[in-house]
């Protein structure tokens, strides 16, 4: 019996063998890349052959496999979304192998110099195209940089932080090849900032959605950026040098094209830039990083990648003197410091992802992935100042116009800190997609550590003509500000997320686009389980198809990461919920001709409903939390941007936003009450402890610190018809003023706003090497694919923009908030050099 059962399972065996054999004899294969037509991967483009039954898709590299009649032509067609369809014909004897790439170009495109991007079809979101804006002009050739042209709101040019829609620098999601990235907790100002994760030199593609974005995206209220890596096909690399640092990237590819590899390293100084600024010191600002992307085919369906970062950034500022004029023309003041003392910060990073793909090169694709990011940041320092607050002549008629004309007031500050951080963020991940000809399922779960360890030691001293500030005669002295705590956190939280998408064809011929998904959240910390469904909806109707009208809406929750955990005293709160943001979205977008030229016009309007929301104070880059959830809230708005040749070869970009965002807090209603003269209404006490005579005040639905009603953002590209290598660039950014309030935790004194934040910046550069043009081979340079260099004015309009207030006071209790003003106007030059 025994016998017989072998006998016959190498019968079965055999006919396998002669099954697969007699295959290979009759077909043959076909293997390549897709991409776009500057040269990117496309995933998801669909290989098939006329007359034939099989369908495969590529992968996320691009690429395919797929087997063919051998012995006959036959004819391989290669389709994507909104690209034209490429036809190759081939005839291959059995058993052979043959590589074919092809590239595909959209519809929209018209001309070689310059193709149209937009959004990805149906979705709420802008691609960009990373090497259009190398030569955008701009203190940080940061992907923030780009951003403020597609919707997204910066008022600093020394930060890479950025707020969308209302919302604050922490509710933007960041991923990096599917990886999310993380940003520093103990920033206070923008010229403490380093270099962000993003290496522009690496990228292949950008994609921003401002809102209503998909259920496979995380857990924040606001934005999401996903950038991808490119994979190199070949040696290369790129070299640039400014007056504010350099960077340098090199890749390369396996002679058997297994291995690929990428090498980024950049150096950064603000040094330059600081020195335009009001406060005057020895300023040693270093921030350097290093990254790679390592990616191996171990077989042809299994790829692992690893990706790594190492960034060191360190701030140190040994302040001498302050010299700020504010007020108005009829009430001109002066704010004079004397420093003593130095302030040192120290912030290490480290980033590691180790990711295994498997694709079986048709309908599915899985990836395992493990990460792991590290950060230890302290900053210390004490600063001592002594102030001399002025009133300046302002009789237009006097000699002494603008000199002092008496003294307002004298004292002295005295600032501490001792904060150290360190936190340690795991991650295991598995993310899944299963696509054919109709649907398109994508799923994923991931698993996530956290461990931070806190220590808080600060605080403020205020003296003004010899008397602490608050004055409390026969006491002792009076500190402000004592954050004086330790915290370790220890967490786990699990996520998980389901989405389907499918298109539809409509007996009129029109198409209807379909994603629904749903995520779910869980932390330990605080046992909250949150569900997130999400859903979008696009329309492209038969009588125009340059048209999409679409539509979005979801539930977008975001739990609480650490600083939100952390009220003002420093202490915890472990009864903090997620904060919720409902959104609704509605908007189209029109691909178009004018001079017979191609551009694109995007609208989208938005409503976010916001509830359980945990109030802030912005300080410069610095978010200071209540702690506790107290409010709730809205925005809404308009996007409108238009981008495309307005000027023949080169795309530019304009964009305008409008936004309104209020918040209602809990419990803050206040008592006004009257003077004992009986006609002067001054504030009073809070609810605890009611006056006499007194007025209710409930304060309702107040600004939120991100309500910045108009945005209006260009970057404008031109070269001279005859000398098309001189080129010039133009960003403009115009924003109304945000709103502000002394430092009292009151969130309703919040009622004054800061000046317009109004910037140009312009670069002139010329082409030295043109990659259309090579270098002949005896050139000494002749390595060199292209070569650009250039002179950028910064702040060109020389404006004195505002970021923050400082607040002093005199012995009578009178508050001054004197404006810290950003960069002013500078000049630098660079070199931009591929090979």
């Amino acid at each position: 019996m025994s016998l017989l059962r072998y006998s016959f399972v190498w019968v079965c065996l055999c006919l396998l063998f002669s099954a697969t054999h007699l295959q290979a004899q009759t077909t043959a294969t076909i293997t390549g890349i897709v991409s776009d037509s500057v040269g990117r991967p496309i995933e998801n483009a669909s290989v098939t052959w006329i007359g034939g039954t099989e369908r495969v898709f590529s992968n996320a590299q691009g690429r395919y496999t797929i087997q063919i009649p051998a012995g006959k032509d036959i004819t391989l067609v290669y389709q994507f979304v909104d690209c034209r369809e490429q036809q190759r014909t081939i005839n291959l004897p059995a058993g052979a192998t043959q590589s074919i790439n092809v590239s595909l170009r959209s519809k929209n495109s018209t001309t070689k110099a310059t193709e149209i991007y937009g959004d990805r079809k149906g979705e709420f979101g802008t691609t960009l195209p990373p090497l259009r804006f190398q030569n955008l002009p701009a203190p940080s050739q940061d992907i923030s940089a780009y951003l403020r042209f597609v919707g997204a709101t910066s008022n600093n040019e020394l930060s890479s932080q950025y707020s969308v829609r209302g919302g604050n620098f922490d509710e933007n999601l960041v991923y990096v090849n599917d990886i999310e990235v993380y940003r520093p907790f103990l920033t206070r100002a923008g010229q403490q900032e380093g270099l962000s994760f993003t290496n522009v030199d690496m990228v292949e593609s950008i994609f921003f959605s401002a809102g209503g974005f998909e259920a496979k995206y995380g857990d924040k209220l606001s934005s999401v950026l996903d950038i991808r890596y490119r994979r190199p096909r070949h040696f290369a690399g790129v070299f640039s040098a400014s007056l504010l640092g350099g960077s340098v990237e090199v890749e390369g590819l396996s002679k058997d094209m297994r291995f690929s590899w990428m090498l980024g390293i950049r150096q950064k100084s603000n040094r330059y830039l600081l020195k335009s600024l009001d406060t005057e010191g020895d300023y040693t600002a270093s921030f350097t990083d290093i990254q790679t992307l390592l990616t191996y085919d171990l077989t042809e369906n299994w790829q692992l990648n690893y990706l790594g970062n190492y960034a060191v950034n360190k701030y140190r500022l040994v302040p001498q003197t302050r010299e700020t004029e504010f007020g108005t023309l009829n009430n001109a003041l002066r704010f004079t410091v004397f420093f003593d003392g130095q302030e040192i910060n120290s912030f290490q990073t480290a980033f590691n992802a180790l990711s295994l793909d498997y694709s079986n090169n048709r309908d599915t694709r899985w990836k395992f992935s493990v990460s792991s990011f590290y950060t230890s940041e302290t900053e210390t320092f004490d600063v001592q100042g002594q102030y001399y607050i002025d009133q300046l002549e302002a009789d237009f008629g006097k000699p002494t116009f603008g000199q002092v004309a008496f003294n307002r007031g004298v004292g002295t500050f005295i600032n501490h800190a001792r904060n150290y951080l360190d936190a340690y963020v795991t991650n295991v991940e598995i993310k899944g997609w299963k696509i054919d000809s109709l649907n398109n399922w994508t799923w994923g779960m991931r698993g996530q550590n956290e461990r931070i360890y806190d220590q808080l030691s600060e605080w403020n001293f205020v003296d003004s003509s010899g008397y602490s500030i608050p004055y409390y005669p026969l006491t002792s002295l009076d500190l402000q500000d004592v954050v004086k705590t330790k915290a370790n956190l220890f967490s786990y939280r699990a996520m998980a997320y389901i989405q389907y998408k499918r298109e539809f064809m409509l007996a009129d011929s029109s198409v209807l686009g379909l994603t629904v998904g749903v995520r779910g959240n869980w932390w330990s910390f605080t046992n909250q389980t949150l569900i997130s469904p999400r859903a979008q909806l696009y329309w492209k109707p038969r009588w125009d198809s340059r048209l999409t009208l679409k539509a979005a809406g979801g539930v977008y929750s975001q739990p609480a990461f650490y600083r939100e955990l952390r009220g003002f005293d420093g202490k915890i709160n472990d009864q903090i919920k997620a904060q919720n943001s409902y959104h609704i979205l509605v908007g189209s977008d029109l691909d178009f001709k004018a001079w017979d030229r191609p551009f694109r016009f995007i609208a989208e309007a938005y409503y976010k409903a916001l509830t359980n929301i945990i109030p802030y104070e912005v300080n410069d880059v610095r978010i200071r939390y209540f702690g506790q959830n107290l409010a709730n809230g809205y925005a809404y708005g308009l996007d409108l941007r238009m981008n495309g040749e307005f000027v023949k070869g080169t795309e530019s970009w304009v964009n305008l936003s409008l936004l309104r965002t209020r918040e209602d807090l809990t419990n803050d209603d206040y008592f006004l009450y009257l003077n004992s003269d009986g006609d002067t209404i001054v504030p009073g006490y809070t609810l605890n402890n009611t006056p006499t005579d007194s007025i209710l005040q409930s304060p309702g639905f107040i600004p939120r610190p991100t309500d910045q009603l108009l945005t209006f953002a260009l970057f404008f590209q031109d070269y001279l018809p005859k000398f098309p290598k001189f080129k010039m660039n133009l960003g403009l950014i115009l924003g109304t003023g945000l709103p502000f309030g002394p430092p009292t935790r009151e969130r309703y004194k919040a009622v004054f706003r800061m000046p317009p934040y109004r910037r140009v910046d312009i670069g002139f550069s010329y082409q030295i090497i043109d990659p259309e043009k090579p270098l002949d081979s005896s050139k000494t340079f002749r390595f060199l694919k292209s070569l650009w260099i250039g002179a950028e004015v910064y702040n060109l309009l020389q404006v004195n923009n505002t970021i923050s207030y400082y607040w002093v006071k005199d012995v009578t209790g009178r508050q001054y908030g004197v404006p810290n003003y950003l960069t002013n106007r500078q000049l630098s030059v660079r070199l931009i050099a591929r090979f």
